[in-house]
């Protein structure tokens, strides 16, 4: 079963009493709430479009802002992933000083031991290429490098150059903590969890998207019932006026029903305001101006499968990526214990390097019969009196990792909970949808039958209200029935990422995303 509702404005849709002061009411609401929106006509008419449920999810999909701000989120994710791999890749860099002028007083020693200040004027000129490569196993890192630096003395006139043709060195904490092998284990965690992030984001999409479409799906239905009920509420009261005028019925009666008439009236201009506010709400989420008009297009047929719960907790438990998150937060904690035990105590850095290195005067001859360059270097760092503060940050560590595993076996806990209340909150809406569409067809026969019974005086007003009444609640409970059946469907994918309908996982193609 498919509705349609497709509405035109016209002075005749409101009450004729309330046209000249109401229609003039209405439009100042509007132009306060909705200072974006004009309605154009001639050549700059609104093109109007008629969209499903599933229309209006794909368009949200593709283009609105928050599927956009997805997407550089997950950018943005996926560059810090490859700086991340880069760090692990040799480097190549090339570094110069041209030139380093330097003018300045200094204390020079004579031959004869004596010393004065001189003024120098010197200028230094220096290029190293050098190739760098960090280890993930030890945290350190190897190089080797080649420079040129020139010398010249402006004071004399002369110049000089030195080499290094080559040298080799490493460089190497022993603390013991190694921070590369902690990104190896944390950073790829980060990566699939930005993936897992990204669909989780577009089936909020998704989920906002269908809030949204039943938002002007109510509205509309509001404006249909509205303006039934207000050309029912204009009959009935034309005829009660007729009755009360021959004394069949009393006067409260009559005016029970003109205050019904007016209610109605207000209930249409309301409705209508209603609805180009839901119309504005849906198209700005859709990323469209006011050029485009939107109708919806409802469709009563719905998915009909019901979700085995172990699957469920399974692929929540597979492919959600809070469940990576959770894993991430206990890796970071034990990686802060691990670093606040190695800078508690004993720490030493170690840097050794051999090369060869030459000087002269003349260029052609600086690269001639290098000497043997060395250098081993041992950093201690050994904290004799820290007043207890390494302690304290190794305890305040643990404590730490403590919490984290605390709030993480807790948030595991509600994470099951919450798939096992949404798989059964879905099963339940085919019951609840199915229940809503029989309320609303004797909602609408009960009406039927007592407005024909009030029209031959059988029934008085109280129970015509009241059939009325009921009718618009039950076909307001029908689109809630939908909403909430959309709500859950689209809820179950957010938490475990799967279509039970296909029985496919969700996933994305991540290689279009970085284009």
């Amino acid at each position: 079963m498919t509705f349609f509702w497709k509405l035109e404005y016209s002075p005749a849709n409101l009450p004729f009493r309330m046209q000249k002061f109401n229609l003039a009411k209405l439009g100042l609401m509007m132009m306060l709430l909705l200072p974006g929106m004009h309605f154009a006509t001639g050549q700059n008419q609104q093109r109007v479009m008629t969209l499903s449920l599933d229309e209006v999810i794909e368009i949200a999909k593709n283009q609105s802002p928050q599927a956009i701000l997805a997407q550089h989120r997950f950018r943005a994710s996926y560059w810090q992933h490859r700086s991340y791999r880069a760090e692990f890749l040799p480097s190549l860099n090339l570094r110069g000083t041209l030139p380093n002028f330097r003018r300045d007083i200094e204390p020079y020693t004579d031959p004869d031991g004596s010393q004065r200040f001189i003024e120098r004027n010197v200028i230094n000129s220096l290029a190293r290429l050098s190739l760098n490569q960090n280890i993930g196993l030890t945290g350190g890192q190897i190089f080797m490098y080649s420079e040129l630096e020139r010398i010249d003395n402006l004071d004399h006139d002369e110049h000089s150059y030195r080499t290094i043709p080559v040298t080799i060195g490493f460089n190497q904490s022993l603390s013991g903590y190694n921070a590369y092998r902690w990104q190896r284990k944390i950073e790829p965690l980060r990566f699939e969890e930005a993936q897992r992030s990204y669909v989780t984001s577009i089936e909020n999409v998704a989920l906002r998207a269908v809030n949204l479409f039943f938002d002007l799906a109510l509205a509309q239905v509001n404006l249909e019932i509205a303006n039934l009920n207000y050309s029912n509420t204009d009959t009935l009261y034309r005829i009660a006026q007729g009755r009360y005028n021959i004394g069949t019925i009393p006067e409260n009666q009559l005016l029970q029903m003109e205050l019904g008439y007016l209610n109605a009236g207000t209930a249409l201009n309301e409705a209508t305001l209603q609805l180009e506010i839901g119309k504005f709400r849906l198209r700005s989420f859709l990323g469209y101006n006011e050029t485009v008009d939107i109708e919806l297009k409802i469709d009563s047929e719905v998915p009909v499968f019901r979700p085995d719960l172990g699957k469920a907790l399974q692929e929540a438990l597979s492919n959600n990526p809070e469940a990576l998150q959770y894993e991430r937060q206990l890796i970071e904690a034990d990686r802060d214990v691990a670093r606040a035990r190695a800078e508690m105590g004993f720490n030493a850095d170690l840097f050794a390097s051999y090369g060869l290195s030459a000087s002269d005067p003349a260029f052609a001859y600086a690269y001639r019969d290098p000497q043997v360059a060395q250098r081993l270097q041992i950093g201690l760092n050994i904290p004799l009196i820290d007043w207890g503060l390494g302690r304290g940050r190794h305890r305040m560590a643990q404590s730490s990792q403590e919490v984290v595993r605390t709030q993480v076996e807790q948030a595991w806990i509600d994470f099951e909970q919450s798939v096992y209340l949404e798989v059964m909150q879905f099963t339940m809406q085919y019951d609840q949808l199915d229940i809503a569409l029989k309320a609303d067809t004797i909602a609408q026969k009960r009406f039927d039958v007592t407005r024909e019974r009030f029209l031959i005086g059988r029934i008085d007003v109280r129970d015509l209200n009241d059939a009325i009444r009921e009718q618009d609640v039950a076909r307001r409970g029908y689109i809630s029935a939908l909403r909430s059946y959309w709500q859950n469907y689209y809820n179950l994918r957010r938490l475990t990422l799967y279509d039970f309908e296909r029985d496919i996982q969700l996933t994305e193609d991540f290689d279009d995303l970085i284009l």
